[in-house]
Order: C-alpha cells, then sequence, then structure tokens
C-alpha cells in the first residue's frame, strides 16, 4: 500500500481537472481526434479521470489496470476492424496508457505506445496539458495509419469527444 499515492489520490479534486483540461482544450482535442480520424482507418477514445476512489485505490490498482477497464466500459474494442485506441490519463498520478484493441496490437509494436505515453508525461509534468495531448493523439494517429490507412468514405464508430471521469 503506498501510503503518498492514496493520499495524493484522496486530496486530488475536481477542480483541478477542469484547469488542466478547461472546455476550450476539450473541443481542440475532440476536434484533434475527428482531424486524425479522416487520415487513418482507426478510432481514437480520450478519457482523463481524476484520482481513484474506493476499492480501487485501497488494493493499489495500476493505471493500467484502470485503463483497460475504461477501454471495456466504454466499449472502444466494439469497432468493426478491432481499431479502437484508448488515450487514459490518470491525472492524480499524471500516469497516461494507451490501450489497443487487438486489430492494432496484433499489428504494433508495443514500444511505440510506450514512447507517447512517456513524450505525454512528460509535457503533462510541466503543465502543458493541451500540448501533450494534441502531439499525443497525432503520434497514435500516425502509429493506426500505418496499419489502417484511410480508405474512401469512412463512418465514425466512436466519439470524438474526450470523457472526464471525476
Amino acid at each position: 500500500m503506498n501510503v503518498i499515492r492514496i493520499l495524493n489520490h484522496l486530496f486530488f479534486l475536481d477542480w483541478q481537472v477542469q484547469r488542466a483540461f478547461p472546455k476550450g482544450s476539450l473541443d481542440a482535442i475532440a476536434q484533434a481526434i475527428h482531424a486524425s480520424e479522416q487520415t487513418h482507418g482507426g478510432e481514437i477514445r480520450f478519457v482523463v479521470e481524476a484520482s481513484l476512489e474506493g476499492a480501487p485505490l485501497w488494493t493499489g490498482q495500476t493505471t493500467r489496470e484502470r485503463a483497460i477497464d475504461v477501454f471495456s466500459q466504454l466499449r472502444i474494442w466494439d469497432t468493426e476492424g478491432n481499431n479502437g485506441v484508448l488515450i487514459y490519463l490518470l491525472l492524480a498520478d499524471r500516469s497516461v496508457e494507451i490501450v489497443a484493441d487487438r486489430g492494432i496490437h496484433a499489428r504494433s509494436d508495443g514500444k511505440h505506445w510506450a514512447t507517447i505515453c512517456s513524450a505525454m508525461e512528460l509535457a503533462f509534468s510541466k503543465s502543458e496539458f493541451l500540448p501533450g495531448t494534441l502531439t499525443g493523439v497525432a503520434s497514435i494517429a500516425q502509429v493506426i495509419g500505418q496499419h489502417f490507412p484511410a480508405q474512401g468514405k469512412r463512418t465514425n464508430e466512436l466519439p470524438d469527444a474526450p470523457v472526464v471521469l471525476t
């Protein structure tokens, strides 16, 4: 049990998410996701969560474990090409995880995701939330585009708007 992490999560307040990601930033992220999806055949979702609460916090749920839960809850796996990608930010930890559906995971080296996560975490450590997110979306779009290039008119299978969990 990491007492410092628990205290950090317990005292992390919802307004801190709004300060890091005001409405204008969320709108810019949605637009970036929409624009990127015109260049490839995948789907990107961005989720930011303020902190963990209850059992997940007390049992030491990792950011990765939580990201997989969110991936499932938002049904990001439910795309025709199994090519959805989740960018999950646990703001209290300033930790980023990328979860790729099996269609992309089978074709892409996981090193891409780790590099993108590290770059985003570095930006977030400097409170550069919007630039860090936009760079992450663009980087993920490049990886998806290598394996699922855009082909004609596409259907947007998942919402582009970021999800804020508080």
